[in-house]
């Protein structure tokens, strides 16, 4: 049976839980709830490379993302900031416009990855 790790557990969930050589990272909001989508994508995408990188991998190795916006109108410039981060090779991707819990909230990604076979 494959271990379970969990990172950034809290008493509602995990924010990122590892089973089976993938990586599973939770809904991702920026809490500067003050901040325009450019600056809310950027500070999630931080906290998506940061949670990767204790699972012991990277955004190179992300097999899908889904993008919450709560204004699909704030989409061409979540994709310039997106564009700017992922890697070459992008994963597959959602985007979807969407009611977030808390109205300061522009953005919210989660995603699935990959952990790369040690040689």
């Amino acid at each position: 049976m494959s271990e379970l790790n969990h990172i950034g557990i809290n008493r509602r969930f995990s924010e990122c839980v590892v089973h089976d050589g993938k990586v599973y990272i939770s809904g991702q909001v920026d809490f500067n709830r003050g901040r325009g989508v450019v600056e809310q994508t950027k500070a999630v995408l931080n906290a998506i490379d940061s949670l990767l990188i204790q699972a012991g991998t990277d955004k190179h190795h992300i097999l899908k993302a889904e993008v919450y916006l709560a204004d699909i109108g704030d989409y061409a410039d979540m994709n310039k900031v997106w564009e700017e981060w992922v890697s070459p090779t992008p994963p597959a991707r959602s985007t979807l416009q969407s009611a977030l819990p808390d109205p300061g909230w522009l953005i919210q990604i989660s995603a699935v990855a990959s952990i790369p076979e040690e040689s």
